[in-house]
């Protein structure tokens, strides 16, 4: 116990508690959107403060039936909650003749059998995430319940036993002995459960025990990191029991206790004080240090405090702004726990990921990248407010970026934060640099886009486009173009208008780098006036690797044989953490790097790109921009960035249940806006894909720091392999319309930036239809490989990183 927190004064306790609680959490202040479910008001413990429990009444059935647990789980689900709370009495079947009598009659043995079946069912036909507030358990209790929920809690109340005592309010609770409760907590902890604990005031205790109970809960979660949250709340003189003449604690008592969590716990765990239970003014609770306002049910009450309401979500936001804090939706499971999947039942963690955000928070909405979906009103209106002061907070990191001043990993990460007016704020900042750097002109490039084979002899988790014998056929069949037919192809391009031939494709086993320079030089030979953009740096590796060339020789070979620059593509995210999930086998983050050097090295230039939404954060984000930044300081040779959201519809790593469906449209317009920030001023051009984001997500980004708007394309495939329903080809005349609706100027670019002469401009608005493409399937690619074709195959760059 620290006899500091005893004799400090309040003011300057929460001053700093205050400023912990801001460092670890910014601006935000978090709820649960949930409804409340009591499986049954039973329990074997009579507290001197509780009203939720009753014994058994006449004509009452001792717990609710599946239909009416689903009931209230369906009108949570169509007012929007995303957690099924389950309360309940503490194994009443110990205590109460007639609990036995119906478990044993609905084919259950006990109570805790009975609450992992329902939170089961809830799961199933809902989709809500069960959090259970079952009592005391042991480790195969929580084995058993952690199948059908996501997290679960049990609050210590107080560790002080003499309230244990005749005439305390524990009395005739034999589950509220507090080394039964904290025995609970660890077994929590060693099974992984994410769990939520907290302390009950005002019952008799001192403010030294209350230290004492909160030392003994942080002491648990130093050793095994399980909880969630530490709920403060104040005790409520309710009639009809023992305590109900009880006084109350003072509004100064719960401030102090707050005040005291916070430093105690640090920015480890969140601290949490319902707000039902305080009069008007509640959000002084937020100056004492919580940055979580609990579960809030816009369909149930507070079963356990029924005479206070919830406060309405409207209602909570302005009164959590007015202390400087942006009401932010959470899950049932907090954030952390999320990242690590040892944490959730993997039955139950689809579920989780395909409802959380990159921050780990609920999705704001349904948007998803590539699908053709409505806007999301709320971000929208946001975007629009007009002239958005940042935040305190936010202010100081947006004057650094727009003087062009290296911004850092957490100030990234912070940008990536923003939410309300901040989110406003961040893509003000972005547009206005984007005005001063390159003016009020949207350019695009007539491109068409070839890919020449689906073979790959990689399996990365994100990708829908590779078929054949080494990767998973999902759409279409495999397919490897002549190089008579990719020439057809740049031609009829360049009758259509464009200046570049975009050429990607699989890593085909039987590739070797010769065949990317027999492309080349077919296409150069060809059609000599176009640029080709061609090959991805791990193409480049493949090639150079076959041929047994260094990369600055085999690249140097590319140029000669017709290469004007390289697509940025393969980077995914440039941090290991993510690509080991995602791809890996594919050339890891110092691999690309070392790929794109070499290239800016013999004079080629590239695109950059980030492949965005999937199984990384916003940390992840922050370093990969600092990492283009950094080689771009060294070298010059990004021409632009651009931000890539997933589209997950048919990425296997989705559909199997192990990524996020992609990133929320904020994400997806903050990429182009913090790109346009953290990029200032080393890369000018910020592209947004009119594929992913579609046509008005396009719209938003280049009025979010966004001043290109890629290319016509003509064939996408990748992203529509992926399951993008925004076409194949936004011809001339759709991108400038698109553009004259936004008030600003188009352009016909280059592929570096340059000015697209008049006779490129005239025959793209007059082109004609594409010839209809014929693809063969390649037979042999379409099954299981042969002892021989495996031994054929090239080892992989990881492997050969390894082996060096």
């Amino acid at each position: 116990m620290s006899p500091d927190f005893l004799s400090r004064d309040l003011a300057s306790l929460m001053r700093e508690a205050a400023a912990v609680r801001d460092a670890a959490f910014g601006d935000r202040i978090t709820f649960s959107k949930k409804v409340f479910i009591p499986l049954t008001h039973l329990c074997r413990d009579t507290c001197g403060y509780c009203t939720f429990v009753h014994p058994p009444r006449r004509g009452e059935a001792a717990y609710l039936t599946p239909e009416q647990v689903l009931d209230i789980a369906r009108a949570g689900q169509a007012a929007g909650c995303a957690e099924a709370l389950f309360t309940l009495g503490d194994k009443p079947e110990l205590k109460w003749k007639p609990a036995a009598e119906s478990l044993a009659a609905m084919g259950h043995a006990t109570t805790l059998d009975y609450l992992a079946a329902m939170g089961a069912l809830v799961f199933k036909e809902t989709g809500l995430l069960p959090h259970f507030n079952p009592g005391l358990m042991d480790a195969a209790d929580l084995a058993k319940l952690r199948k059908s929920s996501v997290s679960m809690g049990i609050m210590l109340e107080s560790t002080a036993e003499r309230l244990g005592e005749r005439g305390g309010a524990h009395y005739g609770a034999p589950d509220k002995v507090p080394a039964l409760r904290l025995a609970t907590l660890e077994a929590a902890g060693k099974a992984k459960v994410p769990f939520t604990s907290g302390i009950l005031i005002g019952i008799g205790e001192t403010r030294a025990e209350r230290i004492e109970a909160m030392l003994a809960l942080r002491d648990l979660h130093r050793a095994h990191g399980h909880l969630q949250e530490v709920i403060i709340q104040n005790f409520k003189a309710k009639p009809d029991t023992r305590m109900a003449d009880a006084p109350e604690p003072s509004f100064d008592e719960l401030l102090w206790t707050i005040a005291v969590a916070r430093l105690i716990f640090g920015d480890t765990l969140s601290v949490q004080a319902p707000p039902n239970l305080q009069e008007p003014g509640y959000g002084r609770l937020i100056e004492a240090g919580i940055d979580d306002w609990g579960g809030v049910s816009p369909v149930t009450p507070d079963h356990v405090n029924p005479e206070r309401p919830w406060p309405q979500l409207d209602a909570l936001a302005a009164e959590s702004a007015r202390y400087g804090k942006v009401l932010t939706e959470r899950l049932a499971v907090y954030p952390r726990y999320i990242h690590d999947k040892a944490w959730i039942d993997p039955a139950l963690r689809p579920r989780v990921l395909a409802m959380s955000s990159a921050s780990g928070l609920r999705r704001d909405n349904d948007w998803r990248p590539g699908l053709v979906l409505a806007m999301p009103a709320e971000d929208v209106a946001t975007l629009a407010t007009p002239s958005v002061r940042p935040s305190a907070s936010l202010a100081p990191i947006l004057d650094r970026a727009v003087r062009g001043d290296d911004l850092g990993e957490g100030d990234i990460v912070r940008l990536f934060e923003a939410r309300g007016p901040d989110f406003a704020a961040v893509a003000q900042a972005a547009d206005a640099l984007r005005k001063e750097m390159v003016g009020d002109t949207i350019s695009y490039a007539v491109v068409r886009n070839i890919n020449y084979t689906n073979i790959c002899y990689f399996r990365c988790g994100f990708c829908a486009f590779s078929k054949g014998k080494l990767a998973a056929n999902l759409r279409g069949s495999p397919y490897d173009l002549t190089t008579q037919e990719i020439v057809r192809r740049a031609s009829e391009a360049w009758d259509r208008g464009a200046t570049e031939v975009c050429m990607q494709g699989g890593i085909h086993p039987e590739y070797t780098g010769q065949h990317y320079l027999d492309v080349c030089r077919a296409v150069r030979e060809a059609i000599p006036g176009m640029h080709i953009h061609a090959f991805s740096p791990l193409e480049v590796w493949h090639g150079a690797t076959t041929l047994g060339l260094s990369l600055s020789e085999y690249l140097t070979q590319l140029r000669d044989a017709g290469l004007g620059s390289l697509p940025g593509t393969a980077a995914e995210v440039l941090d290991d953490e993510v690509r080991d999930i995602l791809c890996p086998d594919k050339v890891s983050t110092d691999q690309w790097l070392e790929i794109m050097r070499a290239a800016h090295g013999v004079g080629l230039r590239s695109t950059a790109t980030i492949m965005f939404g999937h199984v990384d954060r916003p940390e992840h984000w922050a370093r990969h921009l600092l990492r283009v930044r950094n080689l771009q300081k060294d070298t010059g040779g990004f021409t632009e960035l651009v931000p890539l959201p997933f589209v997950a519809a048919e990425a296997p790593i989705a559909l199997k249940g192990q990524a996020r469906m992609g990133p929320t449209f904020r994400e997806s317009v903050l990429m182009h806006s913090i790109g346009r920030l953290a990029l200032h001023p080393h890369i000018k051009n910020i592209q947004t894909s009119w594929v992913k984001m579609g046509i008005e997500g396009a719209k938003h980004c280049l009025q979010a720091g966004a001043n290109d708007l890629g290319g016509t394309l003509m064939n996408e495939s990748i992203t529509r392999a992926a399951g993008a329903e925004h076409g194949e080809e936004l011809p001339p005349d759709a991108m400038e319309s698109l553009i004259a609706s936004l008030g600003r100027t188009s352009r016909i670019r280059t592929t570096l930036y340059g000015e697209a002469d008049r006779e490129r401009h005239d025959a793209a608005h007059a082109a004609k239809a594409l010839e209809p493409i014929q693809l063969e399937v390649a037979e042999r690619w379409t099954g299981s490989l042969s002892e021989s074709e495996k031994r054929r195959v090239l080892p992989k760059p990881r492997a050969v990183a390894r082996a060096r």
